[in-house]
């Protein structure tokens, strides 16, 4: 589970002539993962460490930097709770099998390539100027169609991170219930907020027997990070939430923004908006094949639409409008199966 030459390695860099022996052993291990000991003798006697290493499936430890953040955290905070052991570092074992300290960071940041072109929103706000769709928009949804169908097709066979990405998409903090909580008082109320979220608890267990679906996602795949070059050729940033998940997380981040835009520009699903909606669905499963996909959108359709009803990210739709998508995330989490004929059948208050 550890690097033993490694760490040992450190510690005698770390300690430098003073450490004339380093012994590690195992000193056992639980549910999260294990522990060993690090025994350093010094000129002026034996000093001991513990070196805590996490299994790296399961309770959300699945990827490295799952497991970073938490040792990052217990770095900050083992030194403020009274009685507690102190820690000292938190160690990175880089590609090359090298030990590195990468503990004491006040911030993090991220670098990264800039992007060249222009995002989808742009296309997005100019659907409302046309009667229909015309061939570069076609062409632009038949590419994202097939974008998707093929990083789709990389599949992976894991219960766990299927399981993880259906319970993220509910209650992780950037996603349903984290979203809700950013909501301004007033804008829906407790009671409406939490029938949401327990219907999605109801599609969590529906989803759990399909985890054969899990496969390659970008995570985040809406307009925002889909950039458009010339020739229709286009780059896209900010994946987000794990590499592994539901083909419906990036079909419907991208989708719903058909539905809202013509929603916020006419009160109802028209136009070339409908008509993407429908080409987008048409391309995607006429390529993958995924006609189960349908029936696995309503827990991820929820979460976006909770995005683009939020008064704090989009103030300017009216409450009127904001009702509709409301309404729309109640319909479909009712329905067995979507359906992107009835998605003006969605925007209208249900009494079930």
């Amino acid at each position: 589970m550890i690097n033993k030459k490694s760490i040992t390695q450190y510690i005698k860099n770390l300690f430098g002539v003073d450490a004339r022996q380093v012994n590690i052993r195992k000193l056992g291990e639980g549910v999260q993962g294990a522990g060993f000991l690090i025994e350093i003798k010094r000129l002026e006697g034996i000093k001991q460490y513990v070196i805590k290493g996490l299994f790296p499936q399961g309770l959300e430890h699945d990827y490295p930097s799952d497991r970073a953040g938490v040792f990052l955290l217990d770095l900050d905070e083992f030194k403020n709770l009274p009685k507690h052991v102190k820690a000292v570092e938190v160690l990175a074992e880089l590609k090359d099998g090298s030990i590195k300290s990468i503990g004491g960071g006040r911030e993090y940041y991220l670098l990264m390539e800039r992007a060249e072109g222009k995002h989808y929103f742009n296309d997005l706000s100019g659907f409302s100027k046309k009667d229909r769709l015309d061939p570069i928009d076609i062409q632009k949804i038949e590419a994202m169609a097939l974008y998707l169908a093929e990083i789709h097709a990389v599949r992976k066979e894991s219960k766990q991170l299927y399981w993880r990405k259906v319970r993220d998409t509910i209650g992780h903090g950037e996603c349903l219930m984290g979203v809700f909580d950013t909501y301004p008082e007033g804008a829906i109320s407790h009671k409406e907020m939490a029938e949401i979220e327990k219907m999605c608890v109801d599609w969590r267990m529906r989803l759990k027997p399909k985890h054969g679906r899990l496969c390659q996602i970008h995570g985040d795949f809406h307009p925002g990070n889909i950039w458009f070059k010339e020739g229709g050729d286009f780059i896209l940033l900010d994946r987000s939430r794990g590499p592994w998940g539901d083909a419906a997380d990036d079909v419907t981040a991208l989708t719903i923004n058909y539905i809202f835009f013509s929603i916020n520009h006419y009160g109802d699903v028209r136009g070339p908006y409908l008509e993407a909606l429908k080409l987008f669905y048409k391309e995607y499963i006429r390529r993958t094949g995924d006609k189960d996909l349908l029936k696995v959108t309503a827990p991820f359709y929820a979460f976006r639409g909770a995005v683009v009803a939020n008064p704090v990210f989009y103030p300017d739709v009216t409450p009127a409008k904001r009702r509709k998508i409301f309404n729309f995330m109640h319909n479909v989490l009712r329905a067995r199966s979507f359906n992107p004929d009835k998605v003006n059948e969605y925007l209208t208050a249900s009494n079930a």
